[in-house]
């Protein structure tokens, strides 16, 4: 199941619409498109097993380049649009990509990218072109929009978030199975987890180069339902497309139901949301006052998920699960958990630790780096991978993420985990964002920070410090608290719900010099 079945079924209907706009994309131009793109790349020496990038904002031609990868057996690198030239220059040359494909509006950047990668031999730009470009829409008019004789499957090759280094390329081999056989693992999973079709209608409120983002709507284009993509998310924007498009289905992060809960009430309530059947969240564990009060308002339709682009593992919870079990990520649907210490010991039910997945296999490598990839297998066992989450299982194999391992806060040799600090500081209504850090202290070796974004029309001052300070020690165990608040304009934060706490860290350990990379 892809384009090409549903342009002979449906032509006209909406593959992808742009929310804001109303720009269509049918399934017969994104058939048609990504054939012509898919003839254009065969002609250029591209076969099975090599390799695409796109850089591109939200646009409804990622997915012409989306699919014409998909169904020519090419690997897919979506590249984080918010990233410098250097950055995304490191991405497209590592990937080895012959083709890319980038748009006018992110010019200031493209423009900049032959100098890093000097292999990508064709270079096509959306809505326009600069220097060292050609224009993708004239580029791929002159070619059939007939199927390649052979279409094999192709798959993405995507790109850690690099939060703590150079991104990695998150590496699976190709399979044997033709694009038009499988409608893919995704798609499997909407439709056994939250029950979608061809019917259903899928909001996407986040950036398309994210894995999340844009797996969910290649599943749900394979199974022939309308994708309406927002070029960016806002809070009324959001709620507007769901009511205006009749939105069945959608997914979130946690960051964003925290936005739109700041909001004023006659706002939140203003639009029609009867349609909306399936509300899906990951990214990051939500906070549980935050995630009861996303079900006050939206009922019982909040289903959450944990896995990563490594696939290395997946767990699920349905709505009563969580009401059951306050706080979880669900039960494992892939692999077997196992929660271990430092050393690879196994630790009792309730013992956060180290959260590794058992599979009979490795099913993934990162790129170019085998020592990454031998750092996230088990001291013991090949077969199980973490990916630096801390977390532990209940007695009813429900399991609870505590943090990331890097972000632990380790003061007079006690464990603090800043997430659980954070998740009682957000529900405050004057903070709009809040991280917390390891700060240094010459007898601790660590202190506790906060660093806060305030909600609009908040002033900072002492005596609001001391109100944040005074409401956390009644929520939080004394020796967690911060020792001290700092407020700041606005986190580092990507649209995905990524916080890059690193730059954080980095100000206060005197590494002021460090960059995202």
């Amino acid at each position: 199941m892809y384009p090409g079945k549903w342009a002979k079924k449906f032509p006209q209907k909406a593959a992808a619409i742009n929310a804001v706009t109303g720009e269509t994309l049918s399934y017969e131009q994104l058939n048609d498109r990504s054939n012509q793109l898919a003839q254009l790349m065969w002609e250029m020496g591209l076969r099975p097993g090599d390799h695409v990038a796109i850089f591109m904002e939200n646009n409804l031609r990622y997915f012409e380049v989306l699919w014409a990868a998909l169904r020519s057996g090419l690997y897919l690198t979506t590249i984080n649009r918010y990233l410098t030239d250097e950055e995304a220059g490191y991405i497209l040359n590592d990937c080895e990509a012959q083709v890319l494909v980038a748009s006018k509006h992110l010019s200031d950047v493209a423009k900049n990218l032959p100098q890093f990668a000097p292999g990508c031999h064709t270079r096509l730009m959306v809505d326009g072109i600069v220097e060292g470009y050609k224009s993708y829409e004239d580029s791929i008019a002159n070619y059939s929009t007939d199927n390649l004789p052979e279409e094999p499957s192709g798959q993405f090759m995507l790109y850690s978030s690099g939060t703590t280094g150079r991104p990695k390329g998150i590496f699976r081999p190709m399979t044997d199975s033709k694009v038009s056989e499988t409608a893919g693992a995704i798609a499997g999973m909407l439709t056994g987890l939250w029950h979608t079709s061809e019917d259903s209608i899928y909001l996407s409120p986040a950036p398309l180069y994210h894995s999340a983002p844009i797996g969910f709507c290649h599943g749900i284009q394979a199974l022939g339902g309308t994708v309406i993509m927002l070029p960016k998310f806002d809070e009324l924007g959001a709620l507007k497309a769901i009511e205006q498009y009749k939105v069945t289905h959608s997914q979130w992060v946690p960051t964003m139901f925290s936005r739109m809960l700041k909001m004023p009430q006659e706002e939140l309530k203003q639009f029609d949301l009867s349609t909306h059947k399936v509300a899906i969240h990951a990214a990051a564990p939500c906070p549980a006052g935050v995630k009861r009060k996303m079900f006050d308002w939206w009922g019982p339709i909040i289903y959450e998920y944990y896995g990563a682009t490594e696939l290395n593992g997946f767990t699920h919870c349905q709505p009563q699960e969580w009401l059951d079990h306050p706080g979880t990520v669900g039960k494992s649907l892939l692999g077997i958990i196992h929660v271990c210490d430092d050393d690879g010991k196994e630790l009792p039910i309730g013992e956060p630790g180290l959260v590794y997945f058992e599979l009979p296999q490795m099913t993934f490598s990162y790129h170019k780096d085998p020592g990454k990839t031998k750092k996230a297998q088990h001291p013991q066992h090949d077969n199980w991978t973490a990916l630096g989450d801390v977390g532990y299982v209940d007695k009813d194999n429900y399991l609870y993420l505590t943090d990331r391992a890097t972000f632990m806060i380790i003061s007079g040799g006690v464990n603090i985990y800043p997430q659980e600090i954070e998740n009682e500081m957000i529900l405050h209504d004057k903070i709009a964002d809040v991280a917390v850090i390891g700060v240094p202290n010459e007898e601790m070796g660590e202190e506790v920070k906060a660093v806060v974004q305030l909600a609009i029309g908040i002033e900072a001052n002492d005596e609001l410090k001391a109100e944040l300070m005074a409401y956390t020690r009644d929520h939080v165990a004394h020796y967690k608290c911060p020792k001290s608040i700092d407020f700041i304009n606005e986190l580092p934060r990507l649209p995905t719900g990524k916080l890059y706490k690193r730059l954080l860290k980095d100000k206060y350990w005197g590494k002021t010099g460090s960059r995202i990379v």
